[in-house]
C-alpha cells in the first residue's frame, strides 16, 4: 500500500493533448488529482533551466525551489540569479472548472509549443513539452540510461570475472 500511495502523489507518465480554438489544454486527469492532493491553487510553472520545456507543480515543486533557495546565501548573486531564473520568469495559471489552463505566449514561445503539448511526469513536478521535441529528449534521455547501465555494470562484471580468474577461487 505504501508504494501505491507513494505513486498517487507523483506525476507519472506522459500525455500528448491538443490545445483548443481558444489556446486551452487539459491538464490530465491524473495530474490534476495528484495537484489537488497538494492543495495549490492553480498551475505554477516555469521555463525549465535546462530544457525546452516548462516545469509544472504545485506545493511541492514551490517547496523544492524554497529548499534549493535556502541552501545559498539570500544576498549572494547566485541566490538572486537562481531567483529570477525560477520565481522572475513564472506563472500562475488558473486552472478552470474543466481541468484547462491557456498557456501564455512568452512560456509557450521557450518550449516551442505550437498546436500540441506533451505532459511529462517527474515524479514531484511535471514538465510540458512540445511533442517532436519530448520525442527528441525521451531519445537521448534513454541513449543515456543505456550507456550509465553499461557503466555501472561493467565494473561489477569485471570484478567477477577478475574474482572467479584468481588464483584463489580456482583453489577453492
Amino acid at each position: 500500500m505504501g508504494a501505491v500511495a507513494l505513486t498517487m502523489n507523483r506525476f507519472v507518465s506522459n500525455f500528448t493533448n491538443r490545445l483548443d480554438s481558444k489556446g486551452r489544454v487539459s491538464i490530465p486527469a491524473t495530474f490534476r488529482a495528484v495537484l489537488a492532493r497538494d492543495g495549490f491553487e492553480g498551475l505554477y510553472v516555469h521555463p525549465a533551466l535546462d530544457a525546452p520545456a516548462l516545469d509544472a507543480g504545485g506545493n511541492a515543486l514551490l517547496g523544492a525551489i524554497d529548499a534549493l533557495l535556502s541552501g545559498l546565501s539570500p544576498y549572494s548573486d547566485e541566490h538572486d540569479q537562481l531567483s529570477t531564473a525560477l520565481f522572475g520568469t513564472s506563472e500562475i495559471l488558473k486552472v478552470d472548472s474543466e481541468g484547462r489552463v491557456i498557456l501564455t505566449d512568452m512560456v509557450k514561445d521557450h518550449a516551442g509549443i505550437g498546436d500540441h503539448v506533451t505532459f511529462v511526469g517527474l515524479g514531484r513536478k511535471f514538465q510540458i513539452w512540445e511533442p517532436e521535441r519530448f520525442r527528441a529528449h525521451l531519445d537521448t534521455a534513454r541513449a543515456k540510461v543505456r550507456a550509465l547501465k553499461r557503466g555501472i555494470g561493467a565494473p561489477i562484471a569485471g570484478a567477477a570475472v577478475a574474482q572467479a580468474a584468481s588464483p584463489e577461487a580456482r583453489e577453492s
